[in-house]
């Protein structure tokens, strides 16, 4: 029987690896953000990358400042 490490920091801490699975703070997942269709607007392709960045500093992967 063997095991496989999931999450890891690479040699020198500087770097973490995560192999499947789902990032989550407090084990709370991320929001679902809607896809854009080809007409999206300036506004919607903004509000989307909000959302995304958003949704990234919520878990922890992005400073939220």
């Amino acid at each position: 029987m063997s095991y496989t490490t999931k999450i890891y920091m690479k040699q020198g801490g500087d770097e973490m690896v995560v192999n499947g699975g789902k990032i989550t703070k407090a084990g709370t997942q991320a929001s679902h953000i809607a896809d854009l269709g080809d007409s999206a607007t300036g506004a919607q392709i903004a509000a989307a990358v909000n959302a995304v960045l958003k949704a990234l500093e919520d878990v922890g992967i992005l400073a939220s400042s």
